[in-house]
């Protein structure tokens, strides 16, 4: 039996930090991106690559200045079918890089790759097709239009496009159905709750069939159990249809629910890169140690942190894998007092996880603030 849920924690451990699975080929990619207020922001760059020496010196001088530095020298890629979680403080710069990277604002210097194409190079007409053929976006905002139903809102997008009227409902219809939103299609956005407006928010999106999709902060104007059935309603659309994804929070427990990888901002730059089990286990300061600190730890040991490799399963133990998290092999632990076989990444065992494995892996966890152990 394998037993280890989706959306509670399963992260590529051990992956260079920052670096994308070897088997999922970059998407997006930022290359020395920077953003700068200001009356002459270029005149900091030369060339407009923003390649720099000293990212936060240079950061400090611009400052000096009297120009504001939203975004300075980021760099990340975004895989194929990745979910890419930014987050930070408000000010960080978080909401800025989605921006820049769809170019709803133009970044100062740098690039910003898709499927190796530059868009900071695309004439406006270019950029207007990419948008409507290869992005989605939602936002905190629901900003559907109060005149049109649900319907006639998710294939708002198709008919800017151009699409038959016939073509623009089938496709409407059925990402209505992927969000759960059969039988309000004659429903206007005042008739429903907030809930049902970020679905057909998200249905929207979808509905042009994008390559890449951004989300700031989808879910940060819902009630917390709302919000909690948003994010496995996400989780559930991903599950099928495997988008890269950009995704914007400041909210470090939405981040580990849904995130392949993170990155943490402040005043711009970049703290820190990597799984959300790189970030709890070693976070680069305190900044970011502060952001995990409400984190409990059983959602970051995983079952290969506690096996007692030892010891040989027997033929009628349950299994979980490796990956499993500490939080969904409690469970499986407390109706089964010898043990759970633990395997590998072949899918053979390599020990046996036991409650007393994981009580002495906790307890040998430093002590941190909010651990619901």
């Amino acid at each position: 039996m394998r037993f280890c849920p989706l959306g509670d924690g399963l992260w590529e451990v051990g992956n260079d930090v920052g670096n994308i699975n070897e088997d999922r080929p970059a998407k997006l990619s930022c290359r020395n991106v920077w953003k700068i207020y200001g009356e002459d922001p270029a005149q900091f760059f030369s060339g407009g690559n923003g390649k720099v020496d000293d990212p936060e010196a240079h950061a400090q001088a611009i400052r000096d200045s009297g120009h504001i530095v939203a975004s300075a020298n980021v760099s990340f890629d975004v895989g194929e079918g990745e979910i890419f979680v930014i987050m930070g403080l408000s000010g960080s710069g978080k909401s800025t890089m989605v921006r820049c990277l769809s170019r709803l604002v133009e970044p100062t210097a740098g690039e910003v790759l898709l499927d190796g194409d530059d868009l900071l190079r695309k004439s406006a007409a270019e950029l207007i097709e990419i948008r409507r053929h290869k992005m989605g976006m939602v936002f905190q905002s629901f900003g559907l239009l109060p005149h049109l139903n649900v319907i006639e809102n998710i294939a708002f997008p198709l008919k800017l496009q151009g699409v038959p009227v016939a073509e623009r409902k089938e496709r409407a219809e059925k990402v209505i159905a992927l969000v759960g939103l059969e039988g309000r299609e004659d429903s206007y956005p005042r008739q429903l709750s907030g809930g049902q407006q970020q679905r057909v928010g998200i249905a929207r999106s979808l509905a042009v069939e994008p390559d890449l999709w951004f989300l700031d902060e989808p879910f940060s104007a819902l009630d917390p159990l709302i919000r909690r059935q948003m994010q496995d309603e996400f989780l559930r659309i991903q599950e099928m249809l495997h988008k890269s994804i950009v995704f914007i929070t400041h909210d470090f427990l939405e981040a580990l629910r849904i995130a392949d990888r993170m990155m943490i901002m402040r005043d711009g730059l970049v703290v820190q890169m990597g799984t959300p089990a790189e970030l709890i286990v070693n976070p680069a300061d305190d900044y970011v140690a502060e952001f995990t600190s409400d984190v409990p730890i059983t959602r970051v040991l995983t079952a290969g942190d506690v096996v007692d490799r030892a010891r040989k399963p027997t033929a009628r133990m349950p299994r979980v894998e490796q990956d499993c998290t500490v939080e969904a092999l409690l469970g499986q632990l407390a109706s089964n007092a010898s043990g759970v076989a633990v395997t590998g990444a072949d899918g053979e065992p390599i020990g046996i996880a036991t409650a007393q494995g994981v009580i002495a892996a906790l307890a040998a966890e430093p002590a941190r603030s909010g651990d619901a152990t």
